[in-house]
C-alpha cells in the first residue's frame, strides 16, 4: 500500500504536527514567563540602574543592582547602614526626566530590564526613626552622640561633605539618608526645608539593594556599614 511504500510518511506528518503544535505553544510559553517575571518584579527581586555619581565608590554610574522587596512585606524595616531604593518624596529630583521608548517602558514593567522610573533613588540609611543625627565640621556622622564608622565616604570627601547639620531628632517611622559620595549627592541634607525635614517615609522605601549584577567585572553584594 501507498503508506508502506513511504515509511518516512508518518514521520513527516509527525514533524509537521510537532512543529504547528510549538508554534501554538510558544505564546503560551512566552506569555507565563512574562507573568513569572512580573510577579518576581513585584514582589521578589527589581532591578535599578544606577544614574548617577552620588553613591561612588561603592556604586559606579551605568551599575545595575537588585531590590529586595520581599523581606519588607513581612513587615522588615530600613535599618541603618543599609543602601536602599526609594521613591522621590517630591522635589528631590528634577522635574523633567529623560522619557524612555516603549520597549524600555515594557521590558522594565514586567522586570526584564532594570527601572526606567527616574523617580527612584538610592542612598545608605544612616538613622532611623527616634535616632538623633548630627555631624559638625569635617565630621565624624554622630547618630545618639556616637560616631559613627564610615569606611564607605568617597575618598577625599568629609563625612558632613559641604553640609553639616543637627542636631535633627529623626521621626518614627522616617530615616535619615545620605550619599556615599558625600559632595556630590543632594540627599537628606539637602532637603531639610522639605516636608519631614529631610527624612524618608519608610513607606517610600522600595527595598534594600544587596547585590551589583552588571557589569559583570563588578559582581558583588552590597556591604552594610555599621
Amino acid at each position: 500500500m501507498a503508506g508502506d511504500d513511504d515509511p518516512d510518511g508518518d514521520e513527516t506528518g509527525e514533524g509537521r504536527r510537532k512543529g504547528r503544535s510549538l508554534w501554538k505553544e510558544l505564546p503560551i510559553l512566552v506569555g507565563i514567563a512574562l507573568v513569572l517575571a512580573l510577579v518576581i518584579k513585584t514582589f521578589f527581586v527589581q532591578a535599578f540602574s544606577i544614574p548617577s555619581d552620588s553613591m561612588q565608590n561603592t556604586l559606579q554610574p551605568g551599575d545595575r543592582v537588585l531590590v529586595d522587596k520581599l523581606t519588607p512585606w513581612f513587615g522588615s524595616k530600613p535599618q541603618r547602614g543599609e543602601v536602599v531604593v526609594f521613591r522621590d518624596p517630591g522635589g528631590w529630583l528634577p522635574e523633567k526626566a529623560k522619557e524612555p521608548n516603549v520597549v524600555q517602558k515594557a521590558l522594565s514593567f514586567v522586570g526584564l530590564m532594570p527601572s526606567t522610573d527616574e523617580k527612584d533613588l538610592i542612598k545608605r540609611v544612616i538613622a532611623v526613626g527616634g535616632d538623633t543625627v548630627e555631624c559638625s565640621g569635617d565630621g565624624p556622622v554622630k547618630v545618639n552622640g556616637k560616631a559613627l564608622d564610615d569606611p564607605f565616604v568617597y575618598p577625599g570627601n568629609t563625612p558632613c561633605g559641604d553640609r553639616p547639620f543637627g542636631p535633627i531628632k529623626v521621626p518614627k517611622g522616617r530615616i535619615w539618608v545620605m550619599g556615599d559620595h558625600r559632595q556630590d549627592s543632594s540627599d537628606s541634607r539637602y532637603h531639610q526645608d522639605r516636608p519631614g525635614g529631610g527624612t524618608i517615609s519608610e513607606d517610600q522605601v522600595i527595598g534594600r539593594a544587596f547585590v551589583v549584577v552588571w557589569p559583570v567585572t563588578r559582581w558583588a553584594t552590597l556591604p552594610v556599614s555599621k
